[in-house]
């Protein structure tokens, strides 16, 4: 009898060692979702208990005086109940560090009070009290896990409910067969046979309340799997859509650049076609009034070769500057770049009653591309007619300097305008950017452009007289 009943409880242990064992190989490779602590502890106590108590059969001379390895087993037992049920209470909150002191000195009192049994008591009176408390655990555990249940779907609690019920039913039952006992059992061989199989059938099930356990935490891998599945899959639309974004604000702000630029360049060109049109309407009206002399129709031809070379030369820079072709460069007198600017504004500028004033300091020499240069100094010159023309000063008037400085050449353009408000400075050499109230051609942007393209660089300061100068510095 004492063989047998080893026997299950070592067969019983072993299968929760495989179990127990199975599950820290896992727990090492597993970095999702961690099994609970108290669950581990539960089944390891449960595994030496197990051992412990079949050891102690073995061993067993008198069941009415049995060793101090049984008060060891049954603490091992009711160790890893109160550990199940606080795995049971996890889920539905955490334990505080005061119920942990608390459950351990319950175990402290535990041990005294089933060392006195151990010594004064009887079988009949030791397996009652240790079905007792092992009930009121379990009907704890249970309350716990239908509290779960109530918020989380999970096959497994459910079985984990129905086994932990079922454990209940057999201590009971084994409290019932021991109150109805009618004789003192002394021996090993006088146990009934019912409290064995209820005995062994409590501890089946507690094995299967473990397994169940370990369902449980297996099913909490696979939704964490699936979660992370889908978190991936969703951070790849993101970034897959935050691509299309980006592409789409690019084409945008592209389409919105171009645009932009295309009207600079439009308007830009609209000078010289606008005033070949006005010339070719001239020469039409003279030729049909038939009053075209050849000193007219000269001055208007070499008008017209003017503006025409003067669209192409804006088209070609343009051309040159957008392909990033590369920069060919002469060494040219600045006066002759200023004289061939001056013979395009010089009309506006006098209609607009401006004062021009240069000083250039003599034989002043730049190494540039001659029609890019022109161009923006053609630009900083209407700018400043347009900041003046609608001033209503007495005197307006724009000073060009130029002079030789530390590894280059220095020029300013300056008017007595308004000036720039320091919204407008803020933008002011952007292609989207409109500092003053009326168009700038292609602006300052494509100043700066030209400008960084010689290795040179240009910006703007205010007046200490008040209105704008534009500094422009070109490298030798």
């Amino acid at each position: 009898m004492k063989v047998l009943l080893a026997l299950y409880f070592f067969i019983l242990a072993l299968i929760q060692a495989g179990l127990l064992f199975g599950i820290y190989h896992y727990y090492r490779s597993q970095n999702l979702v961690k099994p609970s602590s108290y669950w581990l502890n539960s089944l390891l106590f449960s595994v030496l208990a197990l051992s412990v108590f079949g050891g102690g059969i073995l061993t067993l001379g008198d069941i009415t005086k049995p060793q101090f390895n049984f008060t060891v087993a049954n603490t091992f037992f009711i160790a890893a109940a109160v550990f199940q049920g606080l795995f049971c209470k996890s889920l539905n909150q955490t334990v505080s560090r005061k119920e942990l002191i608390g459950f351990s000195i319950g175990l402290i009192l535990f041990v005294i009070s089933f060392e006195v049994l151990r010594k004064f008591g009887t079988f009949e009176i030791r397996t009652i009290v240790m079905a007792s408390i092992a009930s009121i655990l379990y009907v704890w555990q249970i309350l716990a896990i239908k509290k779960r249940r109530a918020s989380e779907i999970s096959a497994q609690l459910q079985y984990l409910q129905y086994a932990t019920t079922v454990e209940l039913l057999f201590a009971l039952s084994r409290i019932g067969i021991l109150a109805a006992q009618s004789f003192t059992i002394r021996d090993v061989e006088q146990i009934p046979q019912l409290l064995v199989l209820t005995t062994i059938s409590q501890l089946v099930m507690n094995t299967l309340s473990y397994i169940a356990i370990g369902g449980y935490w297996s099913e909490r891998i696979a939704i964490s799997n699936i979660q992370s599945h889908i978190e991936n899959r969703k951070v790849k639309e993101l970034l897959l859509e935050r691509e299309t974004l980006i592409n789409s604000l690019l084409k945008a702000n592209k389409t919105v650049a171009t645009g932009a630029l295309s009207a600079s360049i439009a308007h830009e060109l609209n000078q010289p076609l606008g005033a070949s049109h006005l010339n070719i309407q001239f020469l039409q009206k003279k030729l049909a009034e038939g009053e075209v002399n050849p000193e007219l129709q000269k001055e208007i031809l070499t008008t017209l070769l003017s503006d025409n070379q003067r669209a192409a030369n804006i088209i070609r820079s343009l051309k040159s500057i957008f392909a990033d072709e590369k920069l060919t460069s002469e060494r040219i007198s600045f006066s002759e770049i200023i004289d061939s600017v001056m013979s395009i504004t010089r009309p506006e500028l006098q209609s607009k009653s401006i004062e021009l004033a240069l000083h250039l300091e003599n034989n002043l020499m730049v190494s540039v591309n001659r029609s890019e240069i022109q161009q923006v100094m053609l630009n900083l010159i209407n700018n400043a007619i347009q900041a003046l023309s609608s001033e209503t000063i007495q005197k307006k008037r724009i000073a060009i300097t130029g002079r030789y400085v530390p590894e280059g050449v220095e020029i300013s353009v300056s008017d007595n305008g308004p000036g720039l408000s320091p919204q407008a400075q803020s933008d002011l050499f952007e292609l989207l950017s409109a500092g003053r109230d009326k168009g700038m051609g292609l602006g300052l942007w494509l100043c700066r452009h030209i400008v960084m393209r010689h290795g040179g660089r240009i910006w703007h300061q205010d007046r200490s007289g008040g209105g704008a100068e534009f500094m422009l510095f070109l490298p030798s």
